[in-house]
């Protein structure tokens, strides 16, 4: 419950209100005056302070005061046995929460008390809520109450201080950049450059001259000689996003560095030392595609030393709605309008469904939201059809499962998998109006996947695809 704070001349008020407040479960501490209640109110943190108006050494205007000073968000409640218009006219313009008349009824000031206690929690919530809202996209403040949130919480703590590789695993939007700058801001390199570079943008020889640099006519068009990330990250942290799609050439050279500390540029003999801390990250199983035979087994160990994996936003529902104040207000500040609040039955829309792309879906559905919605608030019929139609997928879900309680006495299942394949990269490409890139987000692989498979299916390719 809360800590309180009473100032009074009269040792039996003290004695009764106190006695009050401790039903409700209250913690409290006694000042005779004001100049007893000031170094309290310096060295200990209150929910609320309740003072006489007048006493011997001073009056209730002077712990009002030093109460704001010492923390603006402190409610105090004034006590007089003479009220007059002006008095409460002059508490209340300066600040005081409330004004009760002597002699007093416990119960008023109980609810008193209790009201002030939930604006001081409010408040004190909205001020870490904006600390937040700073921090989210780019910072090290990784947001949730979820037990899952707090472990990764702690292993971002744990591991920051050390030079170890982490492997960050997670789907497709949950924010595994964030955890790898709030590594890289709590190590002892903070002070150094982070560079991040995703590893799936760029083609084989690109990405080993991106990483490693290359000599002058290295390859055509490289008519200087140019350093990698690894040379300019130097004495700070490398971030590769999706490193399970590096070539085996990539895989190597990255293996070199981490074993030797050495790159070797494209086109070069000689080798550069760096002092480089690799983090590393992958929405796919980097085991399996070691067992496919697709990632090195020596440098999936090395990379393997800390793995931090970040949950997908279905298995944290508990942190939604505290996720869409955040980033409606960011979103808010960002277009310069007022922040909408979401809909009881918007957000158990919201809350039920899966979130492929997670938390930077949500913040696209709600940025859609705040541009194209015309209420105050976000209403569920303001959301998109595959959010507001997650009970439809259910019963589809449902209906497969009763499917698969009657399967046929023969079953093709590769056939059967193909056709499903098939099928949701269609409908993937559908919604994204041909775009392969989305589509690849949409379904959770990379863009060259998705690109094999239209090959292997002879889906063709829309004219406007990229």
């Amino acid at each position: 419950m809360a800590r309180l704070l009473i100032v009074d001349d009269e040792p039996n008020l003290r004695r009764v209100l106190s006695s009050e407040l401790h039903l409700d479960g209250h913690t409290v501490d006694e000042a005779d005056g004001v100049l007893a209640a000031l170094p309290l109110l310096a060295e200990r943190e209150y929910d609320a302070v309740i003072t006489d108006q007048k006493m011997p050494d001073g009056d209730g205007l002077r712990v009002l005061s030093v109460a704001q000073e010492n923390d603006p968000s402190l409610p105090v409640i004034f006590l007089t046995a003479v009220p007059t218009i002006e008095l409460a006219v002059e508490s209340m313009r300066k600040g005081a929460f409330d004004f009760i008349t002597k002699p007093f009824n416990p119960e008023v000031v109980r609810a008193t008390v209790r009201r002030a206690c939930e604006r001081t929690n409010l408040v004190r919530e909205n001020q870490l809520l904006k600390s937040t809202v700073g921090n989210l996209l780019g910072a090290d403040t990784i947001y949730g109450n979820s037990a899952e949130i707090k472990e990764v919480r702690e292993q971002i703590a744990r591991v920051a201080p050390t030079d170890a590789t982490v492997l960050i695993v997670g789907e497709t939007g949950t924010g595994k950049e964030l955890v790898a700058r709030a590594i890289h801001r709590n190590s002892n390199r903070a002070k150094k450059a982070f560079i991040a570079v995703n590893c799936a943008a760029f083609t084989e020889t690109l990405l080993e001259s991106e990483l490693f640099g290359h000599e002058r006519g290295a390859f055509t068009g490289a008519d200087r000689a140019r350093q990698g990330l690894f040379e300019a990250a130097h004495g700070g942290t490398l971030f590769l996003d999706e490193a399970g799609e590096m070539s085996a050439a990539a895989q190597a050279k990255l293996l070199r560095v981490l074993v030797d500390g050495e790159v070797l540029r494209v086109g070069s003999t000689q080798s550069r030392t760096v002092d480089v801390r690799v983090l590393v990250a992958t929405h796919r199983n980097l085991e399996e595609r070691v067992q496919q035979g697709l990632f090195r087994q020596d440098l999936y160990y090395r990379l393997a030393v800390v793995p931090i994996r970040i949950p997908p936003l279905r298995e944290r529902k508990e942190d939604i709605p505290g996720l869409c104040e955040i980033l409606s207000a960011q979103i808010a500040k960002d277009l310069k309008v007022r922040p909408k609040r979401v809909s009881p039955e918007a957000l158990q829309k919201i809350t039920s469904y899966g979130f492929p792309g997670n938390i930077r879906e949500l913040r696209n559905l709600l940025e859609r939201a705040h541009i194209l919605g015309r209420r105050e608030e976000i209403a569920a019929e303001e959301l998109p059809a595959e959010v507001s139609g997650s009970a439809a997928r259910a019963s589809q879900s449902i209906e497969m499962r009763d499917w698969l309680r009657t399967l046929p006495a023969s079953v093709d299942l590769r056939q059967l998998l193909v056709a499903f394949e098939r099928g949701l990269i269609e409908r993937a490409l559908e919604q994204a109006n041909g775009v392969q890139a989305e589509a690849a987000r949409m379904l959770g692989v990379s863009r060259s996947d998705i690109g094999y498979k239209i090959s292997k299916y002879e889906m063709g390719r829309p004219a406007d695809a990229t």
